[in-house]
């Protein structure tokens, strides 16, 4: 008998490697079947999270769901309107202009390599930087020929995106709406010991996590943008604006962002760089140890090392999209076993969900 469950355990634990690489396979192919659709409804979806809070704090103040629901999208669409108004021509600007002046940089960082190398030289040192300066410059130049090459359908890529953005809005409305009803309708054809800790998983990573992300990225942008203005950094919004939006990738995002911004600034001013590097890295240390602690607390529970695999994994599955879903997503399997093994389980899924409101 001990023989038959040893072996029964070997073949469990041998045979679930296998299967868990073929189902992140058969996903990475559903997905990029179905990439616009789960794209789209993935977007609307999160939005359909965040703007739950608000809608939430006007029912608390009597007034109906689908009031509140309308009086909400009404502000975010006039907030969507402003910023496209202000912000993004900004933005699109100064997007335009560093990619006209990237060669110019590139030019300039390839002198300043040089004459570092000559002063080796005279110095006895033995300093070859031809390799990284042939690296660099192929590197920016596949960059600049894609997005020369993306830049002839800009116009339909323009339209496109436009409508996709009404598409999500369209359907946030619809989910914010009806969106319980067909989630509790769901939750319930499961067993009430799973049902219940799934949807309160769900909530507590996906809800909260998103709406953290949120704020401590518009932090990083708030923070680093007059102090970037101070130290003179050329297209300081848009620098500021990166490191923000990379800061929405959980655990590696921090890193990649500050990582392109300072190579940025180091090939038109190498000077610079060391100070832009060292304001962002201070920002974020004070949004990990100081905000995220008090933002985010400890909902998730994932071990760090646990936290980098699910992102290579939502990466390799869904790419962008992959890496901003992967970290509640596992965060949501996580909590629902954990609820499920100490028996943390309810009346039914719509007492739950009037408890929990």
């Amino acid at each position: 008998m001990r023989r038959s469950a040893s072996l029964q355990t070997l073949l469990i634990y041998g045979l679930s490697g296998p299967i868990i690489a073929l189902n992140v396979w058969l996903l990475s192919l559903l997905f990029r079947y179905f990439q616009h659709p789960i794209t789209i409804l993935s977007i609307a979806a999160i939005l359909a999270f965040l703007l739950n809070y608000p809608v939430k704090l006007l029912e608390k103040a009597r007034i109906t769901r689908t009031q509140a629901v309308i009086i909400v999208l009404i502000f975010t669409l006039a907030l969507l309107i402003i910023l496209g108004f202000t912000l993004v021509p900004m933005v699109i600007d100064q997007t335009i202009q560093l990619l006209n002046k990237i060669p110019d940089w590139l030019a300039s960082s390839q002198d300043n390599l040089e004459n570092l190398q000559m002063l080796a030289r005279q110095k006895r040192i033995k300093l070859d930087l031809s390799l990284v300066t042939e690296q660099i410059n192929t590197g920016v130049q596949n960059i600049l020929q894609q997005i020369a090459s993306g830049a002839v359908g800009f116009a339909g890529t323009l339209l496109s995106a436009l409508l996709n953005i009404v598409l999500v809005i369209v359907l946030a409305f619809y989910m914010l709406l009806y969106g319980d009803r067909l989630w509790y309708g769901l939750i319930n054809l499961l067993p009430s010991y799973i049902g219940i800790p799934l949807s309160r998983s769900l909530q507590l990573n996906f809800q909260n996590f998103f709406l953290s992300q949120l704020l401590l990225a518009l932090f990083m942008v708030v923070a680093l943008t007059p102090i970037f203005l101070f130290l003179r950094v050329p297209f300081a919004l848009l620098f500021a604006i990166i490191i923000g939006i990379s800061e929405l990738i959980p655990f590696i995002g921090a890193t990649l962002g500050i990582g392109l911004v300072t190579l940025l600034v180091f090939l038109q001013t190498w000077w610079l760089a060391f100070p832009v590097a060292m304001a962002a890295i201070i920002m974020q240390q004070i949004k990990d140890n100081i905000l995220s602690p008090k933002l985010l607390g400890n909902f998730i529970g994932l071990n760090p090392l646990w936290i980098f695999i699910a992102i290579l994994m939502g990466f390799e599955i869904a790419g962008l999209l992959g890496t901003l879903v992967a970290v509640p997503i596992a965060g949501t399997i996580k909590g629902t076993f954990d609820a499920i093994k100490n028996n943390k389980n309810g009346n039914s899924v719509y007492s739950y969900a009037v408890v929990d409101d």
